[in-house]
């Protein structure tokens, strides 16, 4: 047992040697700090390591987040879109008989109703027992003639809103320009 251990310890100076020979004629043995300092790195643990996953994660949460927001506007345009629609319908089926231009009447109660909505960027039809009309005015002589005749009790009118859809991030637009929020409702006249 003392022969072998002996023999280690004479084997030691000599591969200590031979190593420091390699490293001075460039055989590719790297310096004892070199080793030294990837040593401390691995026995370093996991320091470090969240910051990096959360340097990697952060841009990707952050457009994720921003792409729910951006479709929780729209939906929100949507739903405020479909709301006011709806109310223009019934102001429009309540005003039978009181107004000489249905169109005006809905189509300002369909504005009002959406206050963050841009008035000037709505699309508007309606049909008025069976007669279709586009714009915002569809003014008549009489109650009797015109649209305001076509409001007779007992008809149906339709009114129908379009606003254009915005899909844009960081000012760069995601939906096609033709893309538009459309929302239509129909309403018994009264």
């Amino acid at each position: 047992m003392k022969d072998q251990v002996d023999s280690l310890i004479q084997a030691m100076p000599l591969k200590r040697d031979r190593n420091r020979n390699a490293a001075s004629s460039g055989l590719g043995v790297p310096p004892k700090s070199l080793i030294r300092g990837i040593r401390a790195l691995l026995r370093a643990g996991d320091q470090g390591s969240a910051v990096l996953e959360f340097a990697l994660i952060l841009p990707m949460m952050l457009l994720l987040t921003t792409v729910i927001l951006v479709f929780g506007i729209a939906m929100n345009n949507y739903l405020q879109l479909t709301n006011a629609v709806s109310i223009g319908a019934r102001t429009l089926a309540i005003s039978a008989q009181m107004t000489l231009d249905p169109c005006a009447t809905a189509s300002s109660a369909i504005t009002a109703a959406v206050p963050n909505l841009t008035p000037s960027k709505f699309t508007f039809s309606y049909v008025m027992n069976g007669t279709a009309y586009s714009g915002t005015s569809c003014s008549s002589s009489s109650v009797t003639s015109g649209a305001a005749r076509n409001l007779s009790s007992g008809s149906t009118v339709s009114v129908t809103a379009t606003y254009p859809l915005n899909l844009s991030v960081f000012g760069q637009q995601y939906s096609a320009s033709s893309a538009v929020l459309s929302a239509t409702s129909s309403e018994l006249v009264q």
